[in-house]
Parts: C-alpha cells; sequence; structure tokens
C-alpha cells in the first residue's frame, strides 16, 4: 500500500467506522428528527450523522419527479456510514476512486461541535463534477475539520446527469408545461430539510450559508435566482463555477431546446417515451447521449429565469455573497502539453469551435511555451473566471455584498502523481478552506499551513456574520467595481489588482456585443 493510500484509509476510519475512534465510555450521541430517531458517532469533539435520508429513494414511478416526503422510522437509525453517491460516470475529481453508487442516493450527513445546544452557524456543501459525478464521501468534503471551528456542516448528494437534469416533452406535460432540475429541487428538499431538522443538530436555521465549488457553485448561483429557494438561506460561498454568461448565449439550456436534447437521448438508448425510460434499469440511462441532459434548464418553475437575468431584473435572493475562482483552473482539467504556438488555433477550435476574434486576441503567444499559457489562462477565464467577475459586479450593483478571491497557492502535489503540474488548479483550494492538508503526506509548507489556517478562518467567519474578516486575519475588503480589487490568497494574503482583467474584460466586451445583437 502506498503512503498516501495508507493515509487516507487510516483517515476514513474516522467517519466511515467513527465508533471504533470515539470515547468507548461515552454514549453515541442521537438526535431526533422529524422522521425519527438517529444515532452518531463523536470524535475530537465532533458529532457527525452519515446517511439521513432528506427524501424518499427517486425509483421507480418517482424517477424524475421532485423528491417526495423521506418515510418515518421507529427505534433509532444508526448514521455512522456514507450512502451510496448518485448514479454517475467517471470521478468528479481526477486520482479518487469510483465511488459506490445507486439511484438511491438523497442522503445528507451533518457534523456538529454541540448536538443539545443550540445557534452554531451551517454551512451546506454542494459537491462539484459537472453535475455529471460527485460523492459527499469523498474525504476533502468532510466536515469535521471546520466542525471545529465552531460551525455546522452539511454536505448533500444530489440525482446527476440525465437523472438529474432530463428534460422531455412527456415530462413536461407530467410537470405542468416543464421538466428538467430534478437535481436542483433535490438541493432545495435538502435545504428545507436543514430549516427544519438543523436546530436538534445544534444548528440555527436562520443562519445558513449555502456553499459549493465547480458544479457546486452553479448551483449555488441557481438557488439564488430559483424562488423556490428564497428564505432557506442567508449567504452564499462559490468557489469557481458560476452559471453567469446570459441565456441568449446558452440556447441549449433553454427549455425547448433542453426538450429536443431529451427527444435525442431517449432515442440513443432506444426509447421512444418517458413510460420506456423509466422500465429502463439505471445503468442503461447513463449510456447513449446522456452527455446532452447534463445541465440545468432554464424555464421550469424552480428556475424561471437564469441566475445573470435574475440580477438584471432584481428577482434574485439578495444575500451577501464570498465568490472567486483559482489562478490556474485550466491544468486540472485539459491536457496542455501537446498545445505548441502552431497547433494553437487547431486546438482551440478543435475544443470550442470558433470563438469571437476579441476573445482570442486577448490571449496572445508567441511560442510554445507562451501558447500554452495563454491557452491555459483562456481557458480559466471562459470556464471560471469571467463568470465570478461578472458576479461580483453584479452582486455589487444590487446592493448587497461581495468578497472576490483569485487563489494563488500551489499546493505541493507529488511529483509523478496524477496531479503533478496541476499548480493552483481547479479542485486546489478545497485542501485549503476545508482545513484537510493533514489528509495528505505532502510537503505541505508553513506557507501552506497558514493560509489554510486564515481561508477556514474566513469561510466560518463569514458563515456566522456574513463578513470573512476577523481578528487575526488579514482585512479583505468589500468588492468595489470601481477599483476592481480582489483578495489574493497565496503564499502573500493581501487584496490587490486582478492581473486577469484584460482577458475579462475582453469577455465581457464581446458577450455584451453577442446580448446587444440578439435583442
Amino acid at each position: 500500500m502506498s503512503i498516501r493510500a495508507f493515509v487516507a484509509a487510516a483517515a476514513a476510519l474516522l467517519w466511515f467506522a467513527p465508533a471504533a475512534h470515539a470515547d468507548p465510555r461515552a454514549p453515541s450521541p442521537k438526535v431526533r428528527i422529524e422522521t425519527g430517531w438517529v444515532s452518531g458517532a463523536r470524535h475530537e469533539g465532533v458529532s457527525a450523522f452519515l446517511g439521513l435520508p432528506y427524501a424518499a429513494p427517486p425509483v421507480g414511478a418517482l424517477r424524475w419527479r421532485p423528491p417526495a416526503p423521506a418515510a418515518r422510522w421507529t427505534g433509532v437509525r444508526k448514521a455512522t456510514a456514507f450512502q451510496p453517491a448518485c448514479m454517475q460516470t467517471g470521478v468528479s475529481m481526477p486520482g479518487e476512486p469510483p465511488p459506490r453508487i445507486s439511484e438511491d442516493c438523497l442522503y445528507l450527513n451533518v457534523w456538529t461541535p454541540q448536538v443539545g445546544r443550540k445557534g452554531a452557524p451551517v454551512i451546506v456543501w454542494i459537491h462539484g463534477g459537472g453535475y455529471s459525478n460527485g460523492a459527499t464521501a469523498l474525504p476533502l468534503y468532510w466536515g469535521g475539520r471546520l466542525a471545529r471551528r465552531g460551525v455546522v456542516v452539511v454536505s448533500l448528494a444530489y440525482r446527476l446527469g440525465p437523472f438529474g437534469y432530463l428534460a422531455h416533452p412527456d415530462l413536461s406535460r407530467e410537470g405542468r408545461g416543464a421538466s428538467g432540475d430534478y437535481g436542483l429541487m433535490d438541493q432545495i428538499a435538502a435545504l428545507t430539510w436543514v430549516r427544519d431538522n438543523i436546530a436538534a443538530f445544534g444548528g440555527d436555521p436562520g443562519k445558513v450559508t449555502i456553499a459549493g465549488q465547480s458544479a457546486g457553485a452553479m448551483s449555488v448561483s441557481q438557488l439564488i435566482a430559483s424562488p423556490a429557494a428564497k428564505g432557506l438561506f442567508q449567504r452564499a460561498i462559490a468557489q469557481s463555477g458560476g452559471l453567469f454568461e446570459p441565456l441568449a448565449l446558452a440556447p441549449a439550456y433553454q427549455l425547448k431546446q433542453a426538450e429536443q436534447d431529451g427527444l435525442a437521448y431517449a432515442a440513443s438508448i432506444g426509447a421512444s417515451s418517458v413510460v420506456d425510460l423509466r422500465r429502463l434499469p439505471a445503468a442503461r440511462l447513463l449510456e447513449g447521449r446522456a452527455g446532452l441532459v447534463t445541465h440545468p434548464v432554464v424555464g421550469p418553475p424552480v428556475l424561471p429565469v437564469s441566475p445573470y437575468d435574475a440580477y438584471v431584473s432584481g428577482q434574485q435572493t439578495r444575500v451577501p455573497v464570498l465568490i472567486g475562482y483559482n489562478a490556474e483552473e485550466a491544468r486540472s482539467l485539459i491536457d496542455l502539453r501537446a498545445i505548441t504556438a502552431g497547433s494553437y488555433a487547431k486546438d482551440l477550435a478543435r475544443a470550442w469551435g470558433p470563438l469571437p476574434e476579441g476573445i482570442v486576441a486577448a490571449y496572445p503567444y508567441a511560442d510554445d511555451l507562451s501558447a500554452r499559457q495563454a491557452r491555459a489562462d483562456l481557458e480559466r477565464d471562459l470556464r471560471f473566471g469571467w463568470d465570478m467577475w461578472a458576479w461580483a459586479r453584479l452582486q455589487a450593483a444590487s446592493g448587497a455584498p461581495a468578497w472576490l478571491y483569485r487563489f494563488d497557492q500551489q499546493p505541493p502535489f507529488p511529483t509523478g502523481s496524477v496531479r503533478a503540474g496541476w499548480g493552483a488548479s481547479h479542485f486546489a483550494e478545497l485542501w485549503y478552506m476545508f482545513d484537510h492538508l493533514g489528509q495528505e503526506p505532502w510537503a505541505w509548507t508553513p506557507q501552506d499551513r497558514r493560509l489554510a489556517d486564515v481561508m477556514a478562518g474566513y469561510w466560518v467567519n463569514f458563515a456566522r456574520t456574513g463578513d470573512p474578516n476577523g481578528k487575526g486575519l488579514p482585512p479583505w475588503p468589500v468588492y468595489d467595481p470601481r477599483t476592481d480589487q480582489v483578495q489574493r490568497l497565496g503564499a502573500a494574503i493581501a487584496t490587490g489588482p486582478n492581473p486577469d482583467l484584460p482577458g475579462l474584460q475582453a469577455f465581457d466586451q464581446t458577450y455584451g456585443a453577442l446580448i446587444g445583437a440578439a435583442r
């Protein structure tokens, strides 16, 4: 067994079998929630309750329907192991083993420092994975370290891929004219569960922060835009993800086109109707053109307008936001090694089709090395950077505060590992904000440990007060579009000019022109 595998296995025992590490003299923590009694396990001052059902299994006739209430039980339900992840293919993070999966997957997990007490702020974590994969059992998402700082942490699973985002004319007829976004409905059902049950775990249902990374962060932007989620949270954190391209630029996200894509997907697996689809085994639904139906749909009542349009029209939930992106997002998502100055244009067109010249010109290159850097920077801003910058400006215009960051730190990913060369990539901030450097036997430096302590402090303070600032932390001013400063999170932790502005502004100008032409 490798050192990394040994450390991961040892760490897993803390919560997959926490009773083995708990004080044998201490009784298991027990909590009564709406559906019955549950027992968890306690370790190092934190109680964990894993695999709590927040909705009925979405199987059989409940496939592609809004989440139904979870069943009640008698006796005490043991909650000391993660439940399977939702149906999916692949992994949400390179280098991690595939999770156990099941169509019966609507469960959440709670870490709390204070069962029996009241009033702790709550962070509800929504995992990423491109709406197609991801699992709450991933060790990076365990909430124990943050809970030790005085917050209740909840992580939730939600339907993914075609199970969570299929739009289809048959489903729209069932759904009074709309379909899709079942995964978003799951998230709202989990937040409703938090509102109704979290006080039993010591949490304050009036002090809930929704938080997520990548597709989880995009989900946060959708929850802010959803009228069905109003009142279920009071703050929001989004890391490297938001849905802010204007809807005119994303026709596949509109209900009419999404229904046509649903028909094409169904045909690709031999189904001519939703009746046929519901008869198929779950694994079969991941085949064919499943990638066509793995994104949110704008139009159903749960998401009537896009996050961009919600902000423009003032329909968004008005809460403080802490948002940002990473300096080298693309290095964990695409292989840059084969890109050369000579192949740059062809490679870019193959990946994205023809891009507006104004965007391409904003990322100049002169040789192979600069071509790889240009592609990395363009991918960062196209996928994440512009959305987060646009979100901060829309938030400021709404009169609600935003705190904008750029994560610059390069973790010491081991040479020869799948993560070697990632740098300050997509995912890289997770080890720091969850305060999980101890999960990996890497060559962490004092700077890494200081940054993890500061970031976890920022995130917890924000959950507590709606402001990341606090005693002993470097000051972080509210984002002001007039100065366009960003909090740099790296070896130096300080506010300064955003080095990515030229490219972000090129995207902004191009999007503005395309919106004007579409009107």
